[in-house]
């Protein structure tokens, strides 16, 4: 069997400076609120065609073992964002790949746990340094800050956002380089591309799957967490802010029914 999609194998990410530049003051922009998307209902993944399982909803979710407060056991997004998801999906099926989803839209307490509580707790225990404005700006690399405003929501409160990784056909997932939610530098998107990619096997591996991922997600449109691999968007303010645009399509979501 050939290597699915080979030139986008070979093919570098771009500098992702800007981008993480771009990310840092997304949650000023502002919001289209009369705008037709942003009347969008979340829907359910399932009714696309595009496996997953919600990582929080249950316990055999590393690194965290237990269900997370709050969590929904469903995968939800945006109606616009779904559909071009399972445009993806179909591109990827037509090289024997798939997606699969670990979470899209997020219930506040969920987000308030890992950013409140959990993150930090696991970031002191690994590095006893970080305290006080330190831990809350790397805590903020991994998680957004929960909010209730309308204006500055969490960008999977929008049901914008959906974190995900590929599989074979059938479900054997790919290699990435690490576990979903690791909450380090090798979750960034861009960790093995230079000389890196060329230490070893595995990182050549993770390297070139996470360049499927990416170009996959951005010639439809989506644009990437650059500190998270898993994590892309669009139409919340991250995306906006990363194409340029005056305003974000989505603010925050209605509960699904």
């Amino acid at each position: 069997m050939s290597q699915p999609f080979p030139k986008w194998r070979a093919q570098a990410l771009p500098d992702l400076a800007e981008a993480r530049a771009r990310r840092a003051g997304a949650r000023a922009l502002p919001i289209a609120h009369e705008g037709a998307e942003h009347g969008e209902a979340l829907v359910s993944l399932s009714d696309f065609g595009i496996a997953g399982r919600n990582h929080y909803a249950h316990a055999r979710n590393p690194p965290y073992f237990a269900p997370a407060p709050g969590a929904v056991d469903g995968l939800y997004l945006r109606a616009g964002v779904a559909a071009r998801l399972a445009r993806v999906n179909a591109a990827l099926g037509a090289e024997g790949l798939a997606l699969h989803v670990w979470d899209g839209w997020r219930p506040r307490a969920v987000q308030a746990y890992f950013h409140d509580e959990w993150t930090p707790r696991a970031l002191m225990a690994r590095r006893p340094e970080l305290t006080g404005a330190a831990l809350a700006a790397e805590v903020a690399r991994y998680w957004a800050a929960p909010s209730a405003s309308a204006e500055r929501p969490a960008p999977h409160a929008t049901g914008g956002a959906v974190d995900l990784t590929l599989t074979w056909a059938g479900g054997e997932p790919l290699f990435m380089g690490s576990i979903f939610d690791d909450a380090t530098a090798l979750a960034h998107t861009d960790l093995f591309e230079g000389p890196r990619g060329d230490e070893s096997f595995s990182a050549e591996e993770a390297r070139a799957n996470r360049r499927i991922l990416y170009w996959a997600m951005a010639r439809a449109g989506f644009v990437n967490h650059p500190e998270e691999w898993w994590h892309y968007s669009w139409g919340d303010q991250a995306w906006a802010a990363h194409i340029g645009a005056d305003a974000a399509l989505y603010g925050l979501a209605a509960a699904p029914a």
